[in-house]
């Protein structure tokens, strides 16, 4: 018997990994279709302009308006989960991604077009609450970074999809804005496949086992023990089982009350879990994939090369999420995230002292002699070090650092802070790049990532290899 098979709550050999790799990578086709929607847009924005005869500041906000909906959707995804079930809120946001992707491929005007994109950011806001907060509460802790780290990567297999699907629909079509199949232009198209991914989420969310924890809260102990021995691979699961119920403190629902605290009217932990969300957001990485085709352009690259440049840089975030899936729970959180800290700071800097020396302003900016390489090396220097660290660890983080009682509320929130400032970047970039000057916007970004590794090295415990029923010890002052 093993060292972990003689404790209570001890988990099997790995004979059960397959198992919960197949349920983290069903439930991880919710990250998918978050990148998909986030990112689609990219191809599609300079087409939707021209259309519609927008403004710069009506196209940033058509494009962010999505974050509002992710944001509304964070807020309410915690509650919705602990009143309905893990799998009934991934039903409805395959339901509703499928719902954005017809109205939005459909749009008759802009105000349309940010009605279904609102939607389609409730959708993605419940996605990325509940896919992290279900693989923590499925996967065993020694394997729980790596697994939590799946969704980051279907986030950047979703991104990856959207860049490439935009790409192939621009060259069929001879350019996002020409006539396509049936009547309609390949933007719309672009928007349209998003139905196909929303369906097959739908029926796996559909087949994957609920999660223990709201099972034991909602009195299905005897359904709770068979997802942990079937799936977690615990052995004693009765005292799994009365470990878990110790730890809601109350046999009631969570509220938002269970929120209060001493640290400025929060607990301390949820101030920690809102800050890495914020910073996150705050390094600027959206901006990059949400304008990546507009910014090459404006730098010098045609249309075409700056499709491919954008899908280069979706294929550099995905193949780096596997560096920390292999390294999460090896080396641990913190170690990552201070890593990635350093790495996009660098890469940022870079980028700025590039764009620092642009002539013109706006679209019509121009990078002289070696500038231009030297901010796409910059630029993809960042996306390598956050894809590697950032991304998946801040995800993996958020979905183990709360209590038991609190964590699905306590995640959302601290999500719903995520969107905001992907929000706040998304609609200032445009404005600020073409009134200010984009290495203005670059300085920023480079700012808060410094900032990033000064809160980490302060503020964030490590969770690495600990049971979710320990974290809840876990105070931001306890850096081990």
């Amino acid at each position: 018997m093993s060292g972990t098979d003689a404790v209570p709550g001890g988990t099997r050999p790995p004979r059960h990994l397959a198992k919960v790799i197949g349920i983290t990578i069903a439930a991880a086709v919710g990250g998918l279709l978050f990148g998909f929607d986030t990112a689609v847009i990219n191809g599609a924005v300079d087409s939707i302009q021209a259309d519609f005869g927008l403004s710069a500041g009506v196209l940033g906000f058509t494009v962010a308006i999505t974050l509002l909906g992710c944001a509304a959707g964070a807020w309410f995804a915690g509650g919705l989960a602990d009143r309905w079930g893990r799998k009934k809120v991934m039903v409805l946001a395959a339901i509703l991604f499928a719902v954005n992707s017809v109205g939005s491929g459909y749009a008759f005007s802009e105000w349309d077009l940010m009605l279904w994109r609102l939607v389609g950011g409730f959708a993605i806001g419940l996605a990325s609450v509940i896919v992290p907060g279900y693989i923590a509460e499925i996967a065993p802790s020694k394997w729980r970074g790596a697994l939590a780290s799946v969704q980051q990567l279907a986030i950047t297999v979703g991104i990856f999809a959207a860049l490439l699907s935009d790409a192939s629909f621009a060259d069929a079509a001879g350019g996002a804005g020409n006539e396509f199949w049936w009547g309609l232009t390949a933007w719309r198209w672009m928007l349209l496949v998003g139905v196909a991914p929303a369906v097959i989420y739908g029926v796996l969310a559909l087949i994957i086992p609920e999660s223990p924890q709201f099972l034991i809260r909602a009195g299905r102990d005897e359904e709770a023990a068979g997802v942990l021995s079937r799936v977690s691979g615990v052995r004693d699961t009765s005292a799994k089982i009365g470990q878990i119920r110790a730890s809601f403190e109350r046999e009631d629902r969570a509220s938002y009350r269970d929120l209060r605290g001493p640290a400025f009217g929060l607990q301390p932990i949820l101030w920690v879990g809102m800050a890495i969300a914020a910073l996150q957001q705050l390094v600027g990485i959206n901006a990059i994939f949400y304008y990546s085709t507009t910014l090459w352009q404006s730098v010098g690259f045609s249309e075409s090369d700056s499709f491919t440049t954008s899908v280069i840089t979706s294929v550099i975030n995905l193949v780096m999420t596997f560096v920390a899936i292999f390294f999460v729970d090896r080396i641990g959180r913190r170690k990552l995230l201070l890593a990635g800290s350093i790495g996009m700071t660098v890469g940022l800097a870079a980028a700025t002292l590039a764009f620092a020396q642009a002539d013109g302003t706006g679209a019509d900016i121009a990078l002289p002699g070696a500038w231009g390489p030297i901010a796409l090396v910059g630029a993809n220097l960042f996306v390598i070090f956050f894809a590697a660290t950032w991304g998946p660890v801040m995800w993996v983080t958020l979905g183990e650092m709360f209590p038991n009682r609190i964590r699905s509320i306590a995640l959302g929130v601290a999500t719903m802070v995520n969107w905001i400032f992907n929000f706040v970047v998304t609609v200032s970039f445009p404005w600020v790049s073409e009134n200010l000057g984009l290495w203005i916007m670059y300085a920023a970004f480079t700012v808060f990532a410094v900032l990033s590794f000064v809160f980490v090295r302060t503020k964030l415990p490590e969770f690495a290899g600990r049971d979710l029923e320990d974290n809840a010890q876990l105070s931001g002052a306890d850096r081990s």
